[in-house]
């Protein structure tokens, strides 16, 4: 198992191949379908996500005691309209669940990103490896909104790596 820490540079993308297995810590931020369509609208894919790796994930209300709620991975194709955009403006990875469109894969290769899948049905435990969480951007849509979060050795597979090789081919 890969132990890879956030931000990633381009020598640790060029490591990771279709299929291994990786434990990811540091700082990554969610982003669901309306985040997506607000941050292309309002132009701020490049202030907050150059760099950076988004996890397709609405968080459930936090319970007391708790960094943060359930937060398992939301479906990623749903995402493919917009991931193009966002890996031109400088995202370097996504987390989420699901096979992604022949689009996605080619912007993953031509931009030199990686998308990672984690367990769905899992939030609870997944739960466990975020160490700090906060409302990063649009408060205002609740669980869509984007979330800056602190993980340590966050569960992953290397769903598409950087020369597009994918794991549900």
């Amino acid at each position: 198992m890969k132990k890879i820490h956030t931000p990633l540079t381009q020598d640790q993308i060029k490591t990771l191949k279709a299929g291994d297995a990786v434990l990811l810590s540091g700082t990554i931020y969610t982003a669901r379908d309306q985040a997506h369509k607000r941050l292309l609208e309002r132009r701020d894919q490049d202030r907050l996500f150059k760099g950076q790796i988004i996890y397709y994930c609405g968080p459930t209300k936090t319970p007391k005691g708790k960094v943060i709620g359930a937060c398992g991975p939301t479906t990623s194709c749903r995402m493919d309209n917009f991931t193009p955009a966002l890996l031109k403006a400088g995202l370097v990875g996504m987390i989420g669940k699901g096979s992604r469109s022949a689009e996605v894969r080619a912007a993953i290769e031509k931009h030199k990103a990686v998308y990672f899948l984690t367990f769905a049905g899992c939030g609870a435990l997944l739960s466990k490896y975020i160490k700090k969480a906060s409302a990063a951007a649009y408060k205002d849509l609740g669980p869509e909104a984007i979330y800056k979060l602190e993980v340590k050795d966050f569960p992953l597979i290397v769903g598409i790596d950087s020369r597009g090789r994918g794991v549900y081919r």
